[in-house]
């Protein structure tokens, strides 16, 4: 056990977090997206949302300032009525942990699952939330 750290943090998730560098990207996914079959480096936190392993990620991940948009979604299919109230909930989230943030980025689902699979991690959820998916692109301190 570690002072500090918070228990939802693993030592899988920690140590990815810890090899990544500037630039590199990481998705936070929900329990829909197929996590296994897009990452190339996959780690589980089944049972968990993305809530709150992501108010425990900013704790000691920064946020790219040298992009306009750090933070990345899956935008909503064409014709999808589903308005994700989870995306308030990142919002402040993310304005809570003091990061620099402006506004998500929005990449339609097939690019979102592209870029997934550039991702340095991905880390599958139990979120049930529909358009959960996050990616982060970790910045400098």
């Amino acid at each position: 056990m570690l002072k500090g750290i918070d228990s939802i943090l693993s030592p899988g998730l920690l140590k990815v977090l810890m090899e990544m560098g500037h630039g590199d990207e990481i998705v936070l996914a929900d329990g829909n997206f197929p996590s296994a079959s897009i990452a190339q480096r996959l780690v589980r936190c089944d049972g968990h949302g993305v809530c709150p392993l992501l108010e425990s990620v900013l704790k000691l991940f920064p946020l790219d300032i040298y992009v306009p948009k750090p933070v990345v979604l899956m935008s909503i299919v064409e014709g999808d009525s589903t308005k994700p109230a989870i995306w308030q909930e990142y919002k402040k989230i993310i304005a809570a942990s003091g990061e620099k943030f402006t506004d998500f980025d929005f990449v339609e689902r097939f690019n979102f699952y592209e870029r997934a699979k550039k991702a340095y991690a991905v880390v599958a959820t139990g979120e049930k939330a529909l358009y959960a998916n996050i990616i982060l692109k970790k910045g400098v301190i």
